[in-house]
């Protein structure tokens, strides 16, 4: 039997966008991909870290987009909010497939299909080792999946929120574009907010700042780097308040 590395972390919260459900379709999702994130999920289950989940909605509907094309934003919101739901069923399908309890707990009601959010009930799921995949944002318009991520990692007590994005980390531009790009190894909420990195919205930003919740950012791309973070490996850029 393969030893575990050990981590010090016991409850995190991991977000992840839509778009990374994807692959390299351009739109909804790519069940390969879907499979390949949890297995990531589970590496780090398997560690005995209790973990929370936020998805967003952006591979499917994103309440901005339709906003912009004349949609009321409200009505939009909600659509979106609807995409998450669907995107955390997904990865609740992927999870089980590996054997790893799954709850999806929704803000919005829909009991034939998630459990409505009470925090109690969900911080037992928990500690019963299941993954709790909260969809539905905030339940709120308004409000980004990044904002939930925050809200909810504060409300389950996580140690840290884990950000997987396509690259790895948090750079002064856009390394895709420009190959001087600087990534930080460590950096404020205030300077993340001065410089306007767009790692997350504002909202989530201030939530995470307020309550000194450390934001680990990291390539969702890399093979086993959720698990290697978690093991103090990798390359990753980490906010602190």
């Amino acid at each position: 039997m393969t030893e575990q590395p050990q981590t010090t972390f016991k409850r995190v919260m991991l977000k992840i966008s839509g778009e990374a459900l994807m692959g390299d379709q351009g739109y909804g999702l790519h069940p390969p991909t879907v499979e390949r994130i949890a297995r990531e999920v589970k590496s780090v289950h398997d560690m005995g870290v209790e973990i929370c989940m936020v998805i967003g909605g952006g591979n499917i509907f994103r309440g901005l987009a339709g906003s912009a094309q004349g949609m009321e934003r409200t009505t939009a919101d909600y659509m979106g909010m609807l995409a998450t739901v669907m995107n955390a069923l997904a990865m609740q399908s992927a999870l089980e497939e590996l054997g790893v309890f799954t709850r999806v707990i929704s803000a919005i009601r829909m009991d034939e299909v998630a459990e409505p959010y009470i925090r109690r009930r969900a911080v037992r799921h928990l500690e019963k080792k299941r993954v709790c995949i909260f969809a539905a944002g905030t339940g709120n318009p308004y409000f980004t999946t990044d904002t939930a991520s925050s809200l909810r990692a504060n409300e389950m007590a996580c140690e840290a929120i884990f950000m997987g994005k396509n690259v790895d980390g948090i750079y002064d531009c856009d390394p895709k574009t420009n190959p001087e790009a600087k990534r930080y190894d460590r950096i404020s909420y205030d300077d993340v907010l001065r410089d306007n990195l767009k790692v997350m919205d504002a909202s989530a930003i201030a939530l995470a700042r307020d309550n000194k919740m450390p934001l680990i950012v990291f390539s969702l791309n890399e093979p086993g780097g959720f698990r290697g973070i978690l093991a103090g490996e990798g390359t990753y850029t980490e906010v602190h308040a």
